[in-house]
């Protein structure tokens, strides 16, 4: 999948766990397990804002996308 989920790293530049972010953002740790592996489909806003104001910063900062030449040919339309 092209979208890159960095959570990991923002969790580890904080200096915070996964516990601890999950407890405070108010999800299971299972759930924060599979948003920072990327193996969820989607995430809502507000839990995603919920992360952001815990960990002082931006969605961009926690999501990525990487290019492939499937995104040169073709495409999707939204």
């Amino acid at each position: 999948m092209p979208i890159i989920v960095n959570l990991d790293v923002m969790l580890a530049r904080r200096k915070i766990r996964s516990k601890e972010l999950a407890e405070a953002i108010g999800i299971t740790e299972s759930n924060l397990s599979l948003l920072k592996s990327g193996k969820v489909k989607g995430v809502r806003f507000s839990t995603l804002a919920a992360i952001c104001r815990y960990l002082d910063c931006a969605p961009g900062d926690l999501l990525g996308y990487e290019y492939s030449d499937d995104d040169i040919e073709g495409g999707d339309a939204l």
